[in-house]
């Protein structure tokens, strides 16, 4: 890829996040005012000092009114952006090139998504007209596909595959008990995964991650304004935006082992980062585990492991909250929850508070004494036909 990146151009001075649940007592209104106020007294700055905003949300507003109206912006640019469920982060890259390009001195990226009250699972997005040959998989059968064909590559047999993927829900499960603002917080053992109901394939219910109401926000300012809003702001190192054409459909050589636009994604993140080794440079990271077999290739393709390894990896403790690496720290989709347009900003809101030592004590990584680098990824979409974000951002600036 030719991306320059912005690396070290623009910081992270406020967040907000509120809890991931099913709020059936809050409103989208509701929601993003919360998120908002929070990250506004994070970086001490009011909602007019805020010059632009860019809101993601997949479903629950149509423009830039859905942020204006609540927060009774006046004369502000806003604006509503949408790439699957890597929306959150599509509004933090926007909002941070805006800034980094000299348009803006502060701009806000605000994320949302209320869709419990639907009575519907899942996303209820209406159905788009078709010509009748699309898919028409769940997105649970789509991602199931992607454990049978790993143990078959990589010669894992059924028991050991199926121990490591309850592994990944356990561990997730885990963190997110110790996560006050998570939609699911009890822990859930090995056994509980694998006796759970099943979804698709050999996917039960516990490998597959829940939908949420949530709002998270993040403030950005040039890099060097930001030790006038904080003391500890958190620099931009790289932010990567694949989109998939969807070839990987109608190409008889995908295997569904890997996401190919993921790994385009991170090689082009860890170039304008200077990252070489992720595994042993990066403190902590947030992936997409929308799905068990999700997480475990996702280990392989963002360079945290060699290829038909991480099940191993996993069963070992490499991704545990005090392991090598450790990877959803706050309970990840799996756990904390799922609203769609939130989740990559709710990500980056764990960074915030890992890198920054404010996660609470009992999942407070120890990573951060010796690295000072975060990544947090988002993927939309399915197995051949996907978007993929990869976000790098660290405590040192230079």
């Amino acid at each position: 890829m030719a991306s320059h990146g912005i690396k070290d151009q623009v910081a992270i001075v406020g967040m907000g996040c509120t809890p991931f649940a099913e709020a059936f007592g809050k409103s989208t209104d509701d929601l993003l005012i919360d998120a908002a106020q929070e990250a506004f007294a994070s970086a001490g700055v009011g909602k007019d000092t805020v010059d632009a905003y860019w809101l993601g949300t997949a479903q629950s507003g149509m423009s830039g009114i859905t942020l204006a109206k609540p927060l009774q912006l006046h004369g502000k640019p806003v604006t509503r952006v949408e790439n699957f469920c890597a929306t959150g982060s599509e509004a933090l890259r926007q909002a941070s090139y805006a800034v980094a390009s000299g348009a803006y001195d502060v701009a806000m990226a605000i994320g949302v998504e209320k869709v419990k009250d639907s009575g519907y699972q899942g996303l209820n997005a209406f159905p788009i007209p078709n010509d009748g040959t699309a898919r028409t998989l769940t997105a649970a059968a789509m991602f199931s596909m992607v454990a049978p064909a790993y143990a078959k590559r990589f010669g894992v047999d059924e028991a050991s595959l199926r121990e490591a993927l309850a592994r990944i829900a356990s561990k997730n499960h885990y963190n997110g008990a110790r996560n006050p603002r998570a939609q699911f917080r009890r822990e859930v053992s090995s056994e509980q995964v694998c006796a759970a109901p099943p979804v698709a394939g050999v996917l039960g219910v516990f490998d597959c991650a829940g939908v949420a109401d949530g709002a998270a926000a993040a403030i950005v300012v040039r890099a060097e304004d930001a030790h006038r809003y904080t003391d500890r702001p958190l620099y931009v190192k790289a932010l990567s935006f694949v989109a998939g054409n969807g070839s990987g459909l109608l190409d008889p050589d995908y295997d569904y082992t890997t996401f190919p636009e993921v790994v385009a994604c991170a090689r082009d993140a860890y170039a304008q980062a200077g990252v070489t080794d992720p595994r042993h440079q990066l403190a902590m990271a947030e992936v997409h585990d929308c799905f068990t077999p999700t997480e475990l290739v996702l280990m392989e393709d963002l360079g945290f492991a060699e290829r038909g390894t991480a099940w191993k990896e996993v069963l070992a403790g490499t991704f545990d909250l005090h392991g090598e690496l450790p990877v959803n720290p706050d309970g990840g989709l799996k756990s904390f929850g799922h609203p769609v347009g939130a989740s990559g900003l709710r990500m980056m809101f764990e960074a915030w508070l890992q890198l920054r030592g404010e996660a609470p004590a009992e999942r407070q990584i120890d990573t951060v004494a010796e690295r000072h680098l975060a990544l947090t990824h988002n993927l939309g979409g399915y197995p051949g036909e996907m978007v993929s974000f990869v976000g790098i951002v660290g405590t040192e600036r230079g």
